[in-house]
């Protein structure tokens, strides 16, 4: 039974911060006004329905009256007829008529009394939504220079999560560039050092290195006839001593 408690408060306090996260103060704020509106209309609509039904019983009243000025006038031209019977009969029914003025009386004064208080409940009543409507503006008005005044704070800060993303991308494009950069000045090194040739040279390149080879060749030719000239200069023994060690070890020379 605790755990099941447990769980469902955990349920209920993650429920409510998802609700008051996603509420709008300003929506609930209009959704009252809708609903006080709605509340105001409804007495007003009261209080016409009174009004008519009290107009319709003062017409049923004036109607009444003349009926009674009606019977009482037929009693009178009775009695002058001597019908004594007739102007009875009159009389009573002007008695009856009279009775049902009475009962409307009581009925448009209980009906204005009704009226009376409906009408100051929806004096409050407006009043009251007006007030409301007044501070409900306001109150929107400052949610959303506050709103306003936090996103553009979180604008600056970064701390938003749109500012966290672009901040992310924005480091993460930095991040590439310096590594594009550091990969082109290592290959600028390893060519410059020979370490890394060139595998997309045109045709231009072998001539250039054909050309090199013969420079080398000449310049080893040079090379080597200047050592010709330095070894026949004297630099080595004569020739006829040369020669006379070839005949023999002192012995005497042939005739």
């Amino acid at each position: 039974m605790g755990l099941m408690q447990r769980f469902t408060t955990i349920v209920k306090a993650k429920a409510s911060r998802l609700l008051d996260r996603a509420e709008d103060p300003r929506e609930t704020l209009d959704y009252s006004y809708e609903k006080q509106l709605e509340m105001l209309q409804k007495v007003r609509r009261g209080v016409a329905d009174v009004a008519t039904s009290k107009k319709r019983l003062e017409l049923q009243a004036a109607k009444l009256e003349q009926s009674v000025t009606k019977l009482d006038g037929q009693a009178r031209a009775a009695l002058q007829a001597d019908r004594e019977d007739l102007a009875r009969v009159a009389l009573e029914r002007k008695k009856s008529v009279q009775l049902q003025l009475q009962g409307i009386d009581q009925q448009r004064e209980q009906l204005q009394t009704e009226q009376d208080k409906l009408v100051t409940a929806e004096q409050r009543l407006t009043a009251r939504v007006e007030a409301f409507r007044t501070q409900k503006e306001t109150i929107k008005a400052q949610y959303t220079a506050a709103e306003a005044q936090a996103k553009i704070g979180e604008a600056v800060s970064g701390v938003s999560e749109e500012m966290s993303d672009v901040g992310m991308a924005v480091q993460r494009a930095q991040d590439k560039t310096e590594t594009m950069r550091a990969r082109a000045g290592a290959i600028d090194e390893l060519l410059e050092s020979g370490a890394l040739t060139d595998l997309t040279g045109s045709s231009g390149d072998d001539i250039d290195r054909e050309l090199a080879k013969v420079s080398a060749q000449t310049g080893v030719d040079a090379e080597l006839d200047a050592l010709k000239r330095e070894i026949g200069s004297g630099a080595g023994p004569p020739a006829g001593e040369l020669g006379s060690g070839a005949d023999g070890s002192g012995g005497e020379a042939r005739p």
